[in-house]
């Protein structure tokens, strides 16, 4: 598995704040050595040894200066759509001798006339925020927003002690958060994991019906059998694939057999298959299924199915199999292309509450798309 957040309990949720989904950075007190946008970077931090820039060490994070006047540095992030906030994790990779100490994290959920206070970003390294932008972002008054995570202490940027995990246990929605550094230095990613909260799902194509499967639409992935290249969770982001390392991509599996063989179908005949469990946003009816293998080309699955499950009841085990259902039945994939399997192609088609893919042997995905109606 290739994420420490598998290991601390949020593999079950999607990160809300990463560029990718939307999150920015509209406000930072400083970006001297390196600017705030990189907290949100979706990419794991990087070392480049011996590399400067005009106003220090190049470093793959937010970094500040030090503190040489009263108060401390903070920013604010806007997390694009409400969200109700699962949990963080802090990481402050390869920053050792100038880490942040301790930060705090606050959070609002601001209305649309609140927004429009915002001064405009420039995101720059070598400024900080001029006078003129303190008064206009002081009518936030962000200092009061509810702290949800209080003053704690940061683990210095060496592999053992980066990644900072915090658990939230609140439904409290959000959609602005305020990272508080205390008094300054540099911090490398800000995870934010949680779930959007949708008040309306929204199509991505023209027509009526919706994907019900999509992050932004509130679909989570809730278990899959390995990641090590890529979090299944990348598949249902509404945008379209940027490359192998933006979708859900397995180890190689070591029972393949050592001659493959294929049957009539051309389907490849090995033992073991990976997967993935979705909790769709609403439960419905499915009219059409894509898996889109865009940028997989040496390392797409040889087929896919998909099966589905109506689950109502928080503690229903829909882990048991006879729960399950074929929906769409084992189809051959190829390589770099979106596959679109339509109600004609379907075996069932619902109401479904979560769907299980499977891919066989291993390989990647780029993109998973379920569409259908909205049941109840």
């Amino acid at each position: 598995m290739g994420r420490a957040d598998i290991i601390s309990g949020f593999s079950e949720e999607n990160e809300i704040a990463s560029i990718k989904n939307g999150g920015k950075i509209v406000f930072a007190t400083d970006d001297w050595f390196a600017v705030a946008e990189n907290l949100l970077k979706d990419e794991e931090p990087e070392w480049k040894e011996g590399v400067f820039t005009e106003f220090g060490k190049w470093m793959d994070g937010w970094e500040t200066r030090r503190k040489r006047c009263a108060g401390h540095d903070w920013s604010i992030i806007s997390l694009n759509k409400i969200s109700i906030i699962t949990g963080f994790c802090i990481d402050t990779a390869y920053f050792t001798g100038n880490y942040v100490p301790r930060i705090s994290i606050q959070a609002a959920l601001l209305k649309e006339e609140e927004i429009k206070l915002f001064p405009e970003r420039s995101s720059k390294a070598g400024t900080a925020a001029s006078e003129k932008e303190f008064e206009k972002i002081s009518r936030l008054k962000s200092e009061k927003w509810k702290t949800i995570v209080p003053m704690m202490e940061l683990g210095a940027g060496y592999p053992e002690t980066r990644k900072n995990y915090i658990s939230i246990n609140s439904n409290e929605s959000w959609n602005y958060l305020r990272l508080n550094i205390y008094p300054d230095g540099g911090i490398a990613r800000l995870r934010v994991f949680g779930i959007n909260k949708i008040d309306k799902l929204m199509p991505i194509c023209q027509g009526e019906s919706i994907d019900l499967i999509a992050s932004v639409n509130g679909g989570i992935c809730e278990k899959f059998s390995n990641a090590h290249y890529g979090h299944p969770e990348n598949i249902i982001r509404i945008s379209k694939g940027l490359n192998m390392g933006d979708g859900w991509e397995t180890a190689r599996r070591l029972d393949r057999p050592p001659i493959i063989q294929v049957d009539s179908n051309g389907i490849i005949q090995v033992p073991g298959c990976e997967w993935s469990i979705f909790r769709l946003g609403s439960v419905g009816r499915i009219e059409t299924i894509i898996i889109d293998t865009t940028h997989f080309k040496g390392n797409f699955p040889d087929n896919a199915k998909v099966e589905g499950t109506l689950c109502l009841s928080e503690t229903a085990q829909y882990k048991n199999q006879q729960l399950w259902r074929t929906i769409l039945s084992t189809k051959k994939l190829s390589a770099n292309k979106p596959h679109v399997y339509e109600l004609k192609d379907l075996d069932w088609f619902g109401p479904v509450s979560h769907v299980r893919l499977t891919i066989a042997p291993d390989g990647g995905i780029s993109r998973f798309r379920i569409f259908g109606y909205k049941q109840f």
